[in-house]
């Protein structure tokens, strides 16, 4: 079986893995290698967005993409959303207005919001439920994800306007 040597940045850290199969998906990579728990396996089929992690900026489905992939890439999980202790404002108003019940596909919904609010900082919940369309939760009605996000975006927004 033919292996690989992985160097990548991992929410905001040097990463180097060797001896990494050719075959193995980025979901498989970050949780079992790197033992970043908080990517979520669903459907791994691309459809339920629980693993969504961002790469380069940018949302992708962890369990459609090879971790050969990421070499020389910036990857950022759920768990390098919060600032030390400090959550990150999404993290913080999924809590305050609901938007987690099971909490198993939360970690996608964060990132993807994540990424959906740093190119609309300003969204509609029209734009934020276009925004979460990779994302599948069994559990709600999705009003109050909706919600969270739209929380969330109003302190980033207010963070921003005084220079946190």
């Amino acid at each position: 079986m033919s292996t690989h040597r992985i160097d990548c940045t991992v929410n905001g850290e040097p990463c180097s893995v060797e001896h990494v199969p050719a075959r193995r998906l980025l979901s498989d990579f970050l949780r079992d290698d790197l033992v970043l728990t908080g990517t979520k396996r669903g459907c791994e089929t691309g459809i339920c967005g629980a693993c969504s992690v961002l790469v380069d900026g940018e949302v992708v489905k962890s369990c459609l993409m090879l971790a050969v992939q990421v070499q020389s890439r910036d990857i950022r999980t759920v768990e390098g959303l919060a600032d030390g202790e400090q959550l990150h404002p999404l993290q913080e108003s999924f809590m305050k207005c609901g938007g987690l019940q099971c909490g198993y596909c939360t970690p996608g919904f964060l990132m993807t919001s994540c990424a959906m609010l740093k190119n609309n900082p300003n969204p509609s919940a029209d734009e934020v439920r276009h925004g979460l369309n990779g994302n599948l939760c069994r559990c709600t009605g999705y009003t109050q994800i909706v919600e969270s996000v739209l929380v969330a975006a109003d302190k980033m927004r207010e963070n921003q306007t005084n220079g946190n």
